[in-house]
C-alpha cells in the first residue's frame, strides 16, 4: 500500500514537472543555451500544425483587431504551442544566429525560413491577442518577445530580403502592442521594451549591401559569364541567353543585351561597371535622414543617367529599401514613447525623442466614433509618400479601427 502511494506521489510530480515545463517562460525550467537558435527555429517551422485549407483562412485572413477572439480561434491557436514555445526556446539562447545558407548560387539561393518565420509571427501575434483577452500577461508577452527575436534573426543572413522581413516582423509585434495597448499591465509593457532592448541587434541595409548583395550580384556573374564561356566557347548568344534565366524581371532582358552589344565582354563590362556601385550604396545608407534623401537622390539619377540597365535593376531594388528602416525605428521609439507615457504621464512621453525630430513626438488624444479610445503619436518622419510615420495606441475597447497604414486608411474602421 505504502508503495502503492510512493508511486502515485512520483507520477503526480513527475506530471507537474512537465506541466511547467509546457509553459513559455515558467519560473526555474533549464535547458541550453547554447544552441544556434536556427536549429531551433528550424524544428519550430516542422512543427507548423497542418491545418485545414478553411481553418488557415478563418485564422489568418480575418481581421481580429479590436476584435473579441471567439473559442473557435482558440482552440485553432493552441495548436501552435509546440511551435510558438520552441521560437520562445530560440530567443533564450546565448550564441549567434547562424541560418546555414550558402550564397554560391547568387541570385538563385533560395532562403525559405523567410517566409516561415513572417507566418510564426503572425501565429504569435493572434496567440498574444488570446491570451490577452484571457488574462496571461506572461504569455502575451513572452509569445511577442519571441516573434521579435526572429524577426532580428531573419537578417542574420546579411542580405536584403531578410532585412527587409525583419522590418515586417518588427512591424507585426509593434502593431500589436498598439492594437492591445489597454490590455497591457505597466509591468507587462515595462518588460516588453526591456525584451526589445535585449533582443539581437537589427540587421541593416548598408550592412547586407555592402556584405552580401555585392558578391552575390556582381562577383556570382562574372564568375557564371566565365563558366558559361567555357561551356559554349565562341557562342555568345548562347551565353546571353543561359544569363536571361537569372532576371527576375526578364522584360528589361532586351535592353541589356543592346548596352551589351550582344557580347560576353560587354555584358562583363555592366558588371563590372555596377562593382563600385554598392559600397557607395552602402555608405549612403548609413546617413542620417537629411543627408540621405539629399545623396540618395544624386546616387539615383546617377544610376539612371549611366544607360546600365544591369544597375538600373539591382542598384534601384535596393536604394529604396531604407524608407523603411527609418520608418520601423521610429516605430519602435514610438512604442517607448509610449510605454513611457502609460508609466510615467507627460514627463515619460517627453522623456522620448522623436529619432526624426528636434523634440518628443506629436501627441494627441484620439477619438473614434465620438468616443475617447486612446492617444495617436506621430513622428517628425514623413514616411513614404502616402504612409505617413503615425501609430494609434488603444487604450478603450469598442469598434476596431486601424491603427497605422496609408493616410486614407488610419483612424478609420476596420473593414469586415
Amino acid at each position: 500500500m505504502q508503495n502503492g502511494e510512493a508511486i502515485m506521489k512520483t507520477i503526480k510530480l513527475v506530471c507537474f514537472a512537465l506541466l511547467v515545463l509546457a509553459v513559455p517562460g515558467a519560473r526555474g525550467e533549464r535547458f541550453r543555451t547554447d544552441i544556434n537558435p536556427a536549429l531551433l527555429y528550424y524544428r519550430a517551422f516542422l512543427l507548423t500544425p497542418d491545418l485545414f485549407t478553411a481553418d488557415r483562412d478563418y485564422l489568418f485572413t480575418t481581421n481580429w483587431q479590436g476584435q473579441t477572439l471567439p473559442e473557435r480561434v482558440g482552440k485553432l491557436i493552441a495548436d501552435y504551442d509546440s511551435q510558438l514555445r520552441l521560437v520562445w526556446e530560440a530567443a533564450q539562447q546565448k550564441v549567434p544566429c547562424d541560418w546555414g545558407i550558402d550564397m554560391s548560387p547568387g541570385p538563385d539561393t533560395l532562403l525559405p525560413q523567410l517566409n516561415r518565420a513572417r507566418a510564426v509571427a503572425r501565429a504569435a501575434r493572434l496567440h498574444a491577442m488570446w491570451d490577452l483577452q484571457h488574462g496571461n500577461q506572461v504569455g502575451a508577452r513572452d509569445n511577442l518577445l519571441a516573434a521579435f527575436a526572429l524577426g532580428r534573426n531573419t537578417s542574420r543572413d546579411d542580405t536584403v530580403i531578410g532585412a527587409l522581413v525583419q522590418i515586417a516582423i518588427e512591424g507585426i509585434v509593434y502593431e500589436t502592442v498598439a492594437e492591445n495597448f489597454g490590455r497591457f499591465s505597466p509591468e507587462t509593457l515595462k518588460q516588453l521594451v526591456d525584451g526589445f532592448d535585449a533582443a539581437p541587434a537589427r540587421g541593416t541595409m548598408a550592412n547586407a549591401t555592402a556584405t552580401t548583395e555585392a558578391p552575390d550580384h556582381t562577383v556570382w556573374m562574372e564568375n557564371r559569364v566565365l563558366e558559361l564561356r567555357k561551356e559554349y566557347p565562341g557562342i555568345d548568344a548562347k551565353v546571353l541567353d543561359s544569363l536571361r534565366q537569372h532576371m527576375d524581371d526578364t522584360n528589361i532582358w532586351p535592353r541589356v543585351v543592346k548596352a551589351a552589344g550582344g557580347t560576353s565582354d560587354g555584358f562583363l563590362k555592366l558588371v563590372r561597371d555596377m562593382q563600385p556601385l554598392y559600397p557607395r550604396l552602402a555608405r549612403i545608407m548609413t546617413l542620417p535622414l537629411p543627408e540621405y534623401e539629399d545623396q540618395i537622390q544624386k546616387f539615383d539619377a546617377e544610376v539612371r543617367e549611366s544607360q546600365n540597365p544591369l544597375a538600373e535593376v539591382f542598384i534601384l531594388q535596393l536604394s529604396g529599401a531604407r524608407p523603411k528602416e527609418f520608418t520601423i525605428q521610429a516605430m519602435g521609439a514610438m512604442v517607448r514613447a509610449a510605454v513611457e507615457y502609460k508609466l510615467h504621464g507627460e514627463s515619460g512621453l517627453k522623456s522620448v525623442m522623436d529619432p526624426f525630430g528636434k523634440g518628443p513626438f506629436g501627441f494627441r488624444r484620439f477619438e473614434f466614433e465620438g468616443v475617447d479610445r486612446g492617444f495617436e503619436l506621430k513622428s517628425a518622419y514623413p514616411g513614404r509618400p502616402v504612409y505617413p510615420c503615425v501609430l494609434i495606441f488603444v487604450e478603450k475597447e469598442g469598434a476596431p479601427f486601424y491603427v497605422d497604414g496609408p493616410q486614407e486608411r488610419i483612424g478609420h474602421a476596420v473593414k469586415p
